[in-house]
């Protein structure tokens, strides 16, 4: 039989095992409390509106462990469609957020005819934007020329804009001096026969035509100027130093002299971070001849050149235009884009897409490149994190929609 311990060792025993317990016991209060506060902010940050930035980031996460995904079209705007976020708002705080237009070139890869000739192509591009377009972009030069011994003019495209403006959106319509298929060296397309008169014919006809109409559209004349890959440029096609402001006053007093006065004119260079390309002072037509500035700028990622963020791309030659050049004038994205290869196509949409409002307050309209050229992913429908990416970001209520279809004949003024 085992012998019995001393009362006076039990009372003891009991004691210390006490002070032991009563010791213990706020830590494991202060550790329970701890594990409910962490909960409590697990929580609140799954109830709490996410900024766009986070969504598309989460967005882009979950694609790219879906292989599948990727592949598919219509999984892919299943998951767009499962990502709406920022919705009016519930957008990120940290300065005031310009409104602008936006909107996109839509190529025939959708639907197999380019934007506006089919809206079908806009209604597939919306789909996978989530929002409806307040500008859609579309090109035609002078003339087709591709029988020499046939060459006709391209007239004023009443059809399609009437498209647009029927939509609610407005007219962005890019028309260059040349003719098509487009070439360098293009004798019978020099800025000096805009200026001797050699197209005033047509010019005047197609004015008159856009001043019938009645309706206001931006008309981007000439864009990107300060390269060498266009041959309305200064240094290629014969063209001259000077002739490019000559040739802009020419064809704009013309429009000028019909009362063609629903044009919107833009004036678009292309991005310059490296200064590579033709002084832009030298080629500013002067502020009365223009109402909006532009830029057009890409992401060429691997595909050309090293990956780029929009800031590196375009905040240099924004800074020139609107601190020097032209200060007073809103400005208007003609084409931007970004390649998949290189980095994430998805957190390059969404940084872009939350600076343009935040950090670049000139910058009054936007318009993506959604068209396969030059051989580059620019769509966003590429991968299903760039277009859930862009379907984020392009909730924010700065981006305004399509509630345009009755505005006036004058110059279009920025959205307020």
């Amino acid at each position: 039989m085992p012998k019995r311990l001393p009362i006076s060792l039990l009372l003891a025993l009991a004691l210390v095992l006490a002070a032991v317990l009563a010791s213990s016991a706020p830590a494991a209060a202060k550790q329970a409390k701890g594990k409910q506060r962490l909960s409590r902010i697990a929580d609140a940050r799954e109830l709490a509106p996410r900024s766009c930035r986070a969504r598309a980031r989460a967005a882009a996460r979950r694609s790219r462990r879906n292989p599948s995904a990727r592949r598919n079209p219509q999984a892919r705007r299943r998951i767009a469609k499962r990502i709406r976020s920022c919705r009016r708002g519930a957008t990120d705080s940290g300065g005031p957020r310009v409104p602008l237009y936006w909107g996109a070139s839509i190529g025939e890869q959708l639907t197999g005819t380019q934007a506006p000739w089919d809206m079908g192509a806009v209604a597939e591009f919306e789909g996978l934007a989530e929002k409806q377009v307040s500008l859609i972009n579309f090109f035609a030069p002078f003339a087709n020329c591709a029988d020499p011994s046939a060459c006709y003019h391209y007239k004023f495209a009443k059809g399609p804009m009437e498209n647009i403006r029927r939509h609610g959106a407005i007219p962005v319509f890019s028309w260059s001096s040349q003719s098509i298929p487009s070439k360098l060296d293009e004798p019978d397309f020099q800025l000096s026969d805009v200026l001797e008169g050699h197209h005033d014919s047509y010019i005047r006809s197609f004015a008159e035509e856009a001043r019938d109409w009645g309706h206001p559209f931006f008309l981007r004349f000439n864009w990107e100027m300060n390269g060498t890959w266009f041959p309305w440029s200064e240094g290629v096609n014969g063209n001259r130093p000077g002739e490019f402001v000559a040739a802009w006053r020419h064809v704009h007093d013309i429009f000028e002299q019909v009362g063609a006065s629903n044009a919107t004119w833009v004036w678009c260079p292309n991005i310059d971070p490296s200064r590579d390309f033709q002084d832009l002072s030298s080629l500013y037509p002067g502020d009365e001849y223009v109402d909006w500035t532009g830029l057009d700028g890409y992401n060429w990622g691997a595909g050309k050149a090293a990956w780029a963020s929009f800031d590196s791309l375009y905040r240099s030659t924004y800074d020139e235009i609107t601190g020097t050049i032209a200060p007073s004038k809103p400005l208007l994205i003609g084409e931007m884009g970004s390649s998949e290869r290189g980095g994430s196509k998805a957190e390059w949409i969404t940084d872009a897409l939350e600076s343009i409002p935040t950090s670049y307050p000139k910058i009054r309209a936007m318009l993506w490149f959604d068209t396969f050229d030059d051989g580059m992913d620019w769509p966003i429908e590429t991968s299903a994190s760039a277009a859930g990416a862009f379907a984020s970001a392009i909730q924010d209520p700065a981006y305004r929609t399509n509630s345009y279809a009755e505005l006036g004949p004058e110059t279009i003024a920025p959205p307020s």
